[in-house]
């Protein structure tokens, strides 16, 4: 499968993430999934499932693809088997994050995440939920720390 040029610059620019980004384009060649340093290029934040879908109102994941990419404004990984979502987010001190946000982990510096390649859209697996679609694109922060609060406020409004 030829990848568009602007998603080869995409994820060029993600591989970079590696000491050595040929390795990381290897591994989405031959396993669909790269390793990839966090801390570099970009951070991670963890957003549980049940966080993202109290957020979005529903477990439809059309819909919540939609939400997201609405709200995040930026890629987001799924890692449907282990119920979890990875928002790519700029470099940012996780310490103070996790003090604010402890249910969604900020993973930087000394993590590493598995990235699907460009091709992986799901609905199963590793896939992206919502594609990077610019070089440096990447989830604003004050984007995934607002839709934790929407997640904080429904699960007030569920427990009176």
């Amino acid at each position: 499968m030829t990848i568009p040029r602007q998603q080869s610059a995409v994820f060029d620019w993600l591989a970079r993430a590696q000491a050595a980004p040929h390795q990381a384009h290897r591994e989405w060649a031959e396993r669909g999934i790269a390793l990839l340093p966090l801390g570099t290029r970009f951070n991670a934040v963890h957003l549980p499932t049940r966080l993202v879908h109290r957020a979005t109102g529903t477990e439809d994941p059309d819909i919540v693809t939609a939400t997201l990419a609405e709200l995040l404004n930026g890629p987001v990984i799924h890692n449907r088997p282990q119920h979890q979502y990875y928002a790519l987010v700029e470099r940012t001190p996780t310490m103070r994050w996790m003090q604010e946000y402890g249910e969604a982990p900020m993973l930087g510096t000394g993590h590493f995440l598995s990235v699907p390649a460009s091709d992986l859209t799901g609905p199963t697996g590793l896939y992206w939920a919502v594609r990077p679609r610019i070089v440096g694109d990447l989830c604003p922060v004050q984007s995934v720390a607002a839709l934790i609060r929407i997640a904080r406020s429904e699960l007030q409004r569920g427990r009176r």
